[in-house]
């Protein structure tokens, strides 16, 4: 079986060709960049037909002046970013900076928890907040942000509304049972996680084979995930709180490398746990 693994690495396949390795499924795929491309890279007579192509461009861009080269087009440079935006405009770095510092108030870092047990909620986001009905289109209406945290001491996801020209909090809202998507943070910690738990031990298999190496930290991989619930049967019985619980499923990518299946695997981060949904 590890030698299936071997054979499709780093290969272009047709349909849906798998090889299992351990408790994870490798699954080549095609990298951005390399479609086409043979395997001793560029070859001379490719680049001919290229360079007769760029000539002729240029000597009709000549001929389209009158005979004279045509000067290289100039990119300007972005306009300095204010402190402070105007009406709609997106966020600007220093307002994500300012509504999350104040969203942040000491007692709600005191009393919260972050994904790997820290003090202090786990950041999730900063957004525009939408005005309110008698404010739209108005060009002189309070800028105001929304911010949000997940609170892993008591599983519950916090929004703070902060209004920027005063530096207050306008508006706290909690929820339970809301599951917005995964921050960078949680996708490294459920990775984390999925390394340590015996469970993980085809994910480590299967980067061994495509590299080598050993698998030890998150920073090895590219990480996407999406957040897990439960769904009656469809799991056992340790992922029955999921959705009231923060869990993920990973979709993890050796850096330069194939994807990684681990779709069967869901990490619950509030219990710290990893499970193998029933098939």
């Amino acid at each position: 079986m590890r030698n299936i693994v071997h054979r499709h690495l780093g290969k272009m396949v047709a349909g849906t060709t798998i090889a299992v390795a351990g408790t994870a499924v490798m699954v080549a795929v095609t990298l951005p960049g390399t479609a086409g491309a043979d395997d001793s890279g560029t070859r001379a007579g490719r680049s001919a037909p290229q360079a007769a192509g760029a000539a002729g461009a240029a000597g009709a861009g000549e001929a389209a002046a009158g005979g004279r080269a045509v000067a290289p087009g100039v990119v300007e440079a972005a306009p300095a970013e204010g402190q402070q935006g105007e009406g709609r405009d997106p966020l600007t770095d220093d307002e994500l900076r300012r509504a999350e510092k104040i969203a942040l108030s000491r007692q709600l870092f005191r009393s919260s928890e972050s994904v790997d047990g820290d003090r202090g909620p786990q950041p999730l986001g900063v957004d525009l907040a939408e005005p309110e009905a008698d404010e739209a289109g108005r060009p002189d209406a309070p800028r105001r942000a929304d911010v949000t945290f997940y609170d892993y001491r008591d599983d519950t996801l916090v929004t703070r509304t902060v209004d920027l020209g005063t530096g207050k909090v306008v508006a706290t809202g909690t929820q339970r049972g809301v599951q917005p998507p995964l921050s960078r943070a949680e996708k490294a910690e459920a990775a984390g996680l999925l390394i340590a738990d015996p469970l993980g031990s085809g994910l480590k298999a299967d980067y061994k084979d495509a590299t080598g190496k050993t698998l030890t930290s998150p920073d090895q991989l590219q990480l996407s995930g999406a957040v897990y619930r439960a769904a009656p049967g469809a799991q056992p019985a340790v992922l029955d709180q999921c959705g009231e619980h923060r869990c993920v499923r990973l979709f993890p990518k050796i850096k330069n490398g194939p994807w990684v299946d681990a779709r069967q695997l869901v990490i619950d981060l509030s219990a710290r746990k990893v499970a193998r949904l029933d098939r």
